[in-house]
């Protein structure tokens, strides 16, 4: 076992025993002395950590909080269980729990930290911030009345001080063309979006990225899909890149609308669960569209369970890299002190019958470390991946597929190290190309205003940016190189314009262009044009 979990027990046993040793060690009494000496019985309790627990409470020393031993203790007794078993405190409970939740109460607002400065990137529409008059381009100097720049400024400070209950109130200053403004902002409900985008590829395909399974993932999801219908979509990519999971009921319900009535979705069992399965039901609105999913080493739990039904369904290739192989369900059990358990309770497994999860026997350190092991290698080239070929599953029409952990894609991407230069990544480390956008939209917000994003998209192809890209880029001490490559010059002059087009209509024209040299996404075009 673990010596760390061993520590706190072995405390409480000295504890007693120097109790014990104490007594033998008095100068032989005679029988009055004797009968002084108190002896206590321990109350009966069902296991032997509480009894020390009660022990040091009862008889230590000094006076010790075993509230805060227990809270130390827990994190110990669970880390040697599997990695994805956790203890979750009670101060840290809400901000956990709101990850997978739908809205939160704030002013409405995305914002970035750039040169000790909280630079709006963009107002949610219909939040308190835009009824105000608060633009994309603002920069955040105060709130409620104290100065709010400077180097000591965090992401979790912004969003600790701007989110908060529904019609309490947060006053802004911001700085507009080298005006002060001032905003009283009464905070509102705010939605938390886990749909990034949906538009049209190309071709009747439609693309949709999808970022986590959240309350309101299956209704987003629905809600993009009938946009894309209404504009010719009848293939669709589902991007699930870098999803690294959420509600399993989200996820069902999502599948279900790809799926035949009768294909298993998902099923889970345990040592204390009952195998239960999840099953179409034949209501779905897109069981004739032709879909490719895409996923990386980073998709995970929800994210593989879809990949996974689609995949041993038929119902769709699979595109990408082997993802992350999360496969345990867990149950959140609340504690009397608001704190919770997140216990793993049973596994899930693909309708073919693999099992999502990879092994953990080496310990949670190992575990995590494995994606360390796979950037050296396994990201770009296929034959170099680590799945189990003694596992081998059927789908549904008879195709072979690979247990061990994880999924494999039907169509392996290596990893793109084409954007790997070192200005490159000095122009993205630093956040120049990111900056530079924003100053770039700030300037020229009136020559866009009104457009669309297929006209916006149009427009911003027309400007040629580099040279004044690489002078901002030089005046932030970043200089160029002598020669950059053609696909170099491409790469950044993109990312500037998918920046530019975020600021002014939204992520749709954001991934439109980005999207446009992502080979995944070229594949996945390439297999649903055929």
């Amino acid at each position: 076992m673990n010596k760390k979990l061993w520590s706190p027990i072995i405390l409480g046993i000295a504890v007693m025993a120097g109790i014990y040793l104490g007594r033998l060690s008095v100068p032989s009494p005679d029988v009055d002395d004797y009968d002084d000496i108190q002896v206590m019985q321990m109350p009966t309790v069902t296991n032997k950590l509480q009894q020390i627990l009660d022990a040091i409470d009862l008889y230590y020393v000094d006076n010790v909080s075993t509230d805060s031993i227990i809270e130390k203790v827990i994190p110990r007794v669970l880390e040697d269980l599997d990695p994805h078993t956790t203890y979750i405190p009670a101060d840290l409970l809400n901000e956990v729990n709101s990850e997978l939740k739908s809205n939160f109460g704030g002013v409405g607002i995305q914002f970035s930290i750039i040169q000790d400065t909280i630079n709006i990137v963009s107002v949610v529409n219909g939040g308190p911030s835009s009824h105000l008059g608060v633009l994309p381009g603002d920069k955040i100097i105060k709130v409620n009345g104290r100065d709010f720049v400077g180097p000591s400024i965090s992401n979790q400070m912004v969003m600790d001080s701007l989110r908060g209950d529904i019609g309490t109130k947060v006053s802004l200053t911001v700085t507009r063309n080298k005006t002060n403004i001032d905003f009283n902002i009464i905070r509102g409900l705010i939605p938390q979006y886990s749909v990034n985008a949906s538009y049209i590829v190309g071709d009747s395909i439609g693309y949709i990225s999808i970022d986590r399974f959240a309350e309101n993932t299956y209704e987003e999801m629905l809600q993009g899909i009938a946009k894309l219908k209404t504009q010719g979509c009848s293939k669709l990519i589902v991007d699930l890149r870098s999803n690294q999971g959420g509600l399993l009921d989200v996820v069902i319900r999502m599948c279900n609308e790809f799926l035949h009535a009768g294909d298993l979705i998902v099923y889970t069992e345990g040592a204390h669960q009952v195998r239960q399965e999840a099953r179409a039901d034949g209501k779905g609105v897109c069981q004739d569209m032709e879909i490719v999913t895409l996923i990386d080493e980073f998709s995970a739990s929800a994210s593989e369970i879809f990949a996974g039904a689609m995949q041993d369904n038929d119902r769709g290739i699979v595109v990408g890299r082997r993802s992350f192989g999360k496969g345990l369900v867990q149950t959140q059990l609340q504690l009397p002190d608001f704190s919770a358990i997140r216990l793993t309770i049973s596994r899930y497994h693909t309708p073919s019958g693999r099992c999502i999860q990879r092994p953990y026997s080496d310990g949670r350190e190992d575990y995590y470390q494995e994606m360390g092991r796979r950037f050296a290698n396994e990201l770009f080239k296929v034959d170099s991946t680590k799945m189990d070929l003694s596992q081998k599953f059927t789908t549904k029409k008879g195709r072979t597929v690979f247990g061990g952990g994880g999924i494999m894609p039907d169509i392996f991407i290596p990893h793109d190290t084409t954007k790997a230069s070192p200005f490159l990544y000095n122009l993205r480390a630093k956040t120049i190309l990111y900056t530079y956008a924003m100053e770039y939209t700030n300037k020229h917000r009136d020559e866009y205003k009104g457009m669309n994003g297929k006209s916006l998209i149009a427009k911003l192809e027309e400007k040629s940016l580099w040279n004044d890209i690489l002078r901002y880029a030089a005046q932030k001490g970043v200089k160029a190189p002598s020669s950059v490559s053609p696909l170099e010059k491409d790469i950044i002059e993109q990312d500037v314009r998918a920046y530019i087009a975020k600021d002014l209509v939204g992520n749709d024209a954001f991934y439109a262009i980005l999207n446009r040299m992502d080979p995944t996404i070229i594949k996945a075009v390439e297999v649903l044009k055929n």
